[in-house]
């Protein structure tokens, strides 16, 4: 539940604060602190907020000594908070995403393409990015939309639709949640055995050979041979 703007912030360890540093009486420390003014001497009687920590509404800004001061003078007096000196606009709620009129048409290109190629996004995932409703999501997955047969998969990010750090976000959020694939099972990736990733050992017992058979060494008579052969006929000796 959101507190009041008119209750300062800890009440019970700004009330702890008032009760050990000033003369205030429980009524006067009830009302600023929206307590019951039982609560507050039960505090002053060490019954309640036992391990809380007062907190100081003069350091925090929101109460000044000539408040307190003019409330300890007149029991009738009741505080007030100080003016924040700093105003923190409210964060509005996120609505649904608004696709400029001249885009809408891209929408449906855009599902198709996110259908094709993440299909571990979730409905809502994808009206989150390109701004449509789950009912254009499950007409384009069934091939039941209007516009079906003309439908081409394109990049929401390319289209302006959405941004590549929001996509990629939604695709890791997605990721997460997909169960983790044994090994051969389709899509999972897994190590190459031993026999393909390491080569056999030769008969020096060293790396590196290939597996080559004896039919497959090198022989030394026939690479010589063939280089004589590239090179020509060798030039007659003069005759004496």
């Amino acid at each position: 539940m959101a507190t009041p703007t008119n209750t300062p912030l800890m009440p019970k360890a700004t009330a702890v604060w008032l009760v050990e540093n000033t003369a205030l009486s429980f009524d006067q420390i009830a009302a600023f602190c929206r307590l019951h003014p039982l609560e507050v001497k039960a505090i002053a009687d060490g019954e309640a907020a036992q391990g809380i920590k007062g907190l100081d509404p003069i350091m925090t800004g929101q109460l000044t000594r000539d408040e307190i001061d003019k409330a300890v003078k007149d029991p009738a007096h009741r505080l007030k908070l100080a003016d924040p000196k700093v105003r923190v606009p409210e964060a509005k709620r996120r609505g649904p995403r608004y696709t400029p009129v001249s885009r809408r048409h891209d929408r449906p290109n855009a599902i198709l393409w996110l259908l094709r190629n993440h299909p571990e996004l979730k409905d809502a995932a994808i009206m989150r990015l390109v701004g449509t409703t789950k009912t254009t999501i499950q007409q384009i997955r069934e091939r039941t939309h209007w516009n079906a047969a003309n439908l081409a998969p394109m990049d929401p990010v390319t289209l302006g639709l959405t941004s590549q750090l929001e996509l990629d976000l939604e695709v890791e959020k997605a990721a997460k949640g997909m169960p983790v694939r044994e090994a051969g099972e389709p899509g999972a990736a897994t190590l190459l055995p031993v026999e393909e990733s390491v080569r056999p050992l030769d008969e020096h017992g060293a790396y590196g050979s290939g597996g080559r058979t004896q039919e497959d060494e090198l022989d030394a008579d026939k690479i010589f041979a063939k280089l004589k052969s590239l090179k020509g006929p060798e030039p007659a000796e003069d005759e004496e």
